[in-house]
């Protein structure tokens, strides 16, 4: 499974996804230009040292991330897709892409997606979307729900128990 952030624009969103992303051991493709400097610091502060432990590839372009595709679906997150993102079978090799939160993707690469997905939310004009990096979670939490994703993180002794008592 992968995150790809197709041209962010703020740093703090894109810092979020992938501490995210490194938490859960997925993988990041940044699709250039971003509206920012890969190693702003209002970047690496939202994603503090989590980085170090991610596995991250920029591309210089859409071209290039298609160039370099591995092999799976790519499934973009859009407010103007057909479907929910829970009517989706996940698989392990998906890419999971966001846009830009200033003007989502290109007709082209909406185009050539997989599949587009979205998130069910009350409509009214003033509740456009939610922020990417909590669309991100939602649908990449559901991705490894179902694919299995989250047993490969720990074992289940080696988190702390839960208990009613106080």
């Amino acid at each position: 499974m992968r995150l790809a952030l197709y041209e962010p624009d703020i740093p703090q969103n894109a810092g979020t996804m992938m501490r995210m992303a490194a938490c859960f051991g997925v993988g990041v493709d940044l699709i250039e230009p971003c509206g920012f400097a890969v190693s702003d610091r209002r970047m690496r502060r939202a994603g503090m040292d989590y980085l170090d432990h991610l596995d991250l590839t920029v591309h210089d372009s859409y071209t290039a991330f298609c160039r370099s595709r591995r092999p799976g679906r790519v499934i973009l997150l859009t407010t103007q897709a057909p479907l929910t993102y829970d009517q989706v079978a996940y698989r392990a090799s998906d890419t999971l892409m966001v846009g830009r939160e200033s003007a989502g993707v290109p007709d082209a690469v909406h185009r050539a997606a997989d599949i587009r997905v979205r998130i069910a939310m009350r409509r009214a004009p003033s509740l456009r979307s939610l922020n990417v990096a909590t669309a991100a979670a939602v649908v990449l939490g559901e991705a490894l729900r179902q694919t299995g994703g989250y047993a490969a993180l720990a074992p289940d002794d080696a988190m702390p128990a839960i208990s009613g008592e106080t």
